[in-house]
């Protein structure tokens, strides 16, 4: 599968896409179809071109820490100088700044550029989503000057929340912040930092999370931008402590970052950082969406191209036959093709969804859609993780031992995408996410949203309702269990689980129905039919999972007693 079919398979997603008239009716000119084909089309052609080509030298080349700053290769500043002149981090945000197109659009293409490098890609997502921060959060004169050259890429952008003994427990965070005569001023250590330090930008500013009062908790918690330099270009306190070497991920340099009395401007109120950075952190979290899906992408594309050639097998006396002729090759590429299809079509629709969210906050629909987005956010970030490595993984199987090698680009696939079901909040964090904030502090109501919705397209589906039936049934259970934190814990994994497939499912009944008759459309199909076929297996196991309770764990006292 080359990159001008994978675009053509995005573009009848984003055709099919329910909400679509919604978004339409708010923004006209977020939505347009022939843009989106054409726009798709350069994707596909600048990452064919240009970052493919890229892609293994830059796995290669590590960076590299010289006097303190993080250097990175002549290949990857030109690649980055390439990527940032075509304007392609200004897509989805509003004008004058940005284009003011669809985030649906933006995923799809995400989803390309990643398909070639993930790495490479993670310095655009923390520029253009700090960027969107800014715009809201940021003093005007702040605004002005770090947008346009955060979009354009001429400056870079981090986001700081983890610290060596605080990473998702947040309440925890040290780096303290204090007011003086010549503003505020940060001092702390910040780790699992990507692009925390690079040469390919001018400027870097940093999103940090820091402590402006005693109170414990969240509460005390403000965000700053903290700018690599001052503005005269001087030193603004800003330390490199050192880059991580990584499994995967080679060319993005991940850092633990030091501030020393530095100077920082305030975003958003005092006390409310956390709320002021969520803007980023949704947008990060949707962005995991488009990441796996893509690696996952470039892993079926390698796996279906070696399958179609790799001779072995048959009857002894004849010659051997294409492995794609035997039935367990054929099972292993369709569960490949159905994952990557169905947390494509969930990654844009809920990309949609967080669009209208955004388009329509503080009214009563944006409450809605507020509550959906909320819900499938989890699905999305844990799905396409889970996509990616689970599909690097059954590619590699697929391939054999030459995929085991470095010949092969799927071994590259597998390591980078083995982090990805752990940043941005783990799958326990995403599974207690939807357990304690969907289903029991917002009483469901994102939950009783995403099932109405997919009920309306379950119609001629018992397959899908019966899934449904059974989140339905698991949710009442859980929902039952708030004075036992513990027992539901224990299966929230499964209710995550539980959700996915039925959000995957609900994907598959769309695109039965709406995808269409022609090549693309019947790719699509196939990998519908073959997801739907499973799903009351799959579903029941979940959703027996869900609701197994905490008793299981007993037995884990044995393991740490001395």
């Amino acid at each position: 599968m080359n990159y001008s079919q994978h675009a053509d398979l995005l573009v009848r997603h984003l055709a099919i896409l329910p909400f679509r008239d919604e978004l339409h009716a708010i923004a006209p000119d977020s939505v347009d179809p022939d843009l989106e084909v054409s726009i798709l089309t350069q994707a596909g052609e600048f990452t064919e071109g240009v970052l493919e080509p890229a892609a293994t030298q830059l796995d290669r080349e590590h960076p590299q820490v010289s006097a303190g700053r993080v250097r990175l290769s002549q290949l990857h500043k030109d690649t980055w100088r390439s990527f940032s002149e075509m304007g392609w981090m200004a897509l989805a945000e509003p004008e004058p700044a940005g284009q003011g197109l669809s985030l649906a659009l933006m995923t799809a293409c995400e989803e390309l550029f990643n398909r070639a490098s993930a790495p490479f890609c993670m310095l655009a997502t923390s520029s253009r989503t700090a960027a969107s921060v800014l715009l809201k959060a940021a003093p005007p004169e702040v605004a002005e000057a770090w947008v346009p050259r955060l979009l354009a890429g001429k400056w870079g952008a981090t986001i700081c929340i983890s610290e060596p003994d605080a990473g998702s427990d947040v309440g925890r965070i040290r780096t303290l912040a204090q007011n003086s005569d010549d503003g505020w001023r940060v001092s702390g250590e910040k780790c699992w930092i990507s692009f925390g330090d690079h040469d390919l930008t001018e400027r870097i500013g940093h999103m940090t999370l820091a402590r402006t009062r005693e109170s414990a908790g969240v509460s005390g918690l403000s965000l700053f931008l903290i700018p690599s330099t001052r503005d005269d270009g001087g030193d603004n306190g800003v330390r490199l402590r050192r880059i991580e070497e990584k499994l995967g991920l080679h060319c993005s340099p991940t850092c633990q970052i030091g501030f020393e009395d530095a100077g920082a401007i305030l975003l958003g109120q005092e006390g409310r950082g956390l709320q002021t950075l969520f803007q980023m952190m949704l947008l990060m979290r949707l962005n995991c969406g488009p990441q796996g899906t893509g690696v996952a992408s470039a892993s079926l594309a390698a796996a279906l191209s070696y399958a179609q050639v790799r001779k072995q097998g048959g009857p002894p006396h004849n010659p051997p036959v294409p492995i794609i002729q035997h039935t367990d090759v054929q099972r292993q590429l369709l569960a490949m093709a159905a994952s990557v299809e169905l947390t494509r079509g969930l990654n844009l629709v809920t990309a949609t969804v967080l669009d209208l969210a955004q388009r329509t906050g503080g009214t009563s629909d944006g409450a809605r859609w507020t509550d959906l987005a909320q819900f499938l956010l989890p699905l999305v970030k844990d799905g396409s993780a889970w996509t990616a490595f689970n599909t690097a993984s059954a590619a590699i199987q697929v391939l054999g031992g030459a995929g085991y090698t470095c010949e092969w680009p799927v071994e590259r696939y597998l390591r980078d995408a083995r982090v990805f079901p752990v940043f941005e909040g783990t799958s326990g964090i995403q599974a207690l996410d939807l357990l304690h904030r969907r289903v029991w502090r917002d009483g469901g109501a994102g939950l009783r949203a995403f099932v109405k919705i997919v009920g309306e397209d379950a119609v001629g589906h018992p397959t899908l309702q019966s899934a449904m039936d059974r989140l339905g049934e698991a949710a009442a259970v859980l929902s039952g269990l708030a004075d036992q934190p513990r027992s539901a814990e224990a299966g929230a994994i499964g209710f995550l689980e539980l959700s996915k497939s039925v959000a995957h499912g609900w994907i598959a009944a769309r695109i039965i129905r709406l995808a269409g008759e022609d090549g693309v459309a019947a790719k699509m199909k196939a990998a519908a039919r073959y997801y739907l076929e499973e799903l009351a297996v799959q579903a029941q196991f979940h959703a027996q999972m869900s609701v197994l309770g905490d008793d299981r764990l007993a037995g884990l006292s044995a393991w740490t007693e001395n």
